[in-house]
């Protein structure tokens, strides 16, 4: 088993501050064995017929036991939400993991019945922070999920994967009350990989797909509130420049966003066009991981004229922004000029494939992918 140090110890942190945390990610992504990894003193698994009948009279289960409960695929009875909250305030001597997998509806309803109680924790696959920085190249191709990246072969990896999908469309969406064809998804979740790292026409999207607009929305709501894309808002700031106000996409795992592009070896990969879109959407998740307590508040900015950075956040009241460039030796551009001074950046970092770091400005740092968390985080 490979151990996800960072994730553990930033779980443990929350789980000091809240009496209920929940775990929220995609099927499969692992967040069950980073819950075993806690010590808990009762354990209810929703995919399981026998707890489930347990919690049939849930006050009756609940209320007399104590502890850290833990309780797994909790959307599967999201009911249990004001019992919880009353055993909370009632003073009983009891903790709360909830792990789930649809994000939009369970922050919902679990935020509007717990606010103040609860707090939330991300997880994705596996990241560089866990498998080791000298294996970037495995993690982008099969992605992060554990069964993805630890298989015995790249075709192994890429036959799961295919599977996960057909079980995540034919599966996971119906039980999550979405009745749409399956195929009309898989067709539209492929059609949609052809806009990894790009920014979002809806009305062009309708078009390719031949539907309108508010269904290739509906769509993608659906498609981020499982986890499996990432829309990316624009930040606006005070300038004279024409802003672009639409998100962009990204596919959350580059291991799905490969097999929807029928992407199955390293050849494969480092020949096809998709090459660079590829790179920065796995980077930017790695990033992500490293910036998990601003997350939340992450962007890219772009001009009409063709100024833009990928990411932009904020930390300690100063601005950062990163690119993402699959190059040898990344350059200097006029872009990142005026980057620089429209979004008065403190550092400028450009991560890509290399393994040498160096600047090209005074607040313009090129860096590998493997020095994200040491440098980011001084």
């Amino acid at each position: 088993m490979i151990n996800r140090v960072h994730d553990l110890e930033q779980l443990k942190e929350l789980m000091t501050a809240f009496p209920v945390v929940a775990i929220l990610g995609s099927r499969q992504c692992g967040k069950t064995t980073l819950a075993n990894q806690i010590h808990y003193d009762h354990y209810f698994d929703l995919e399981n017929p026998r707890d489930l009948a347990r919690l049939d009279q849930p006050q009756i289960a609940l209320e007399n036991i104590q502890g850290l409960i833990v309780i797994d695929e909790i959307q599967r009875k999201a009911d249990l939400f004001p019992l919880i909250r009353y055993l909370i305030d009632k003073g009983i001597k009891q903790e709360y993991l909830i792990l789930g997998s649809a994000s939009r509806d369970l922050i919902t309803q679990s935020s509007e019945t717990l606010a103040g109680r609860i707090g939330y924790y991300y997880l994705s696959g596996f990241s560089l922070d866990d498998i080791g920085y000298l294996n970037w190249n495995q993690l982008m191709l099969r992605g992060g999920y554990p069964k993805s990246y630890l298989a015995l072969n790249d075709q192994q990896s890429f036959l799961w994967r295919t599977h996960y999908i057909t079980t995540f469309l034919e599966r996971d969406i119906p039980q999550l009350g979405i009745q749409i064809p399956s195929s009309t998804l898989r067709r539209f979740w492929t059609m949609l990989s052809h806009y990894h790292g790009q920014i979002l026409n809806y009305n062009e999207i309708g078009r390719s797909f031949g539907t309108s607009d508010s269904t290739v929305r509906k769509y993608i709501e659906i498609l981020e509130g499982t986890f499996m894309i990432r829309l990316l808002m624009p930040w606006h700031n005070n300038t004279s420049k024409r802003l672009v106000k639409s998100p962009k996409l990204y596919f959350r795992d580059s291991g799905i966003f490969h097999a929807l592009q029928s992407i199955s070896t390293q050849e494969e990969l480092y020949t096809n066009p998709k090459l660079g879109s590829s790179w920065e959407g796995f980077a930017l998740e790695q990033l992500m991981c490293v910036l998990k307590k601003e997350a939340n508040n992450v962007y890219f900015w772009s001009t009409h004229g063709g100024a833009e950075v990928d990411l932009f956040w904020m930390h300690g009241g100063k601005n950062y922004a990163a690119e993402f460039k699959y190059m040898d030796a990344p350059r200097l551009t006029k872009s990142m000029h005026i980057a620089l001074e429209d979004l008065t950046l403190e550092q400028l970092f450009v991560i890509y494939p290399g393994n040498q770091e160096y600047r090209l400005h005074e607040r313009v740092v090129v860096l590998p992918l493997e020095k994200i968390r040491t440098t980011l985080l001084k």
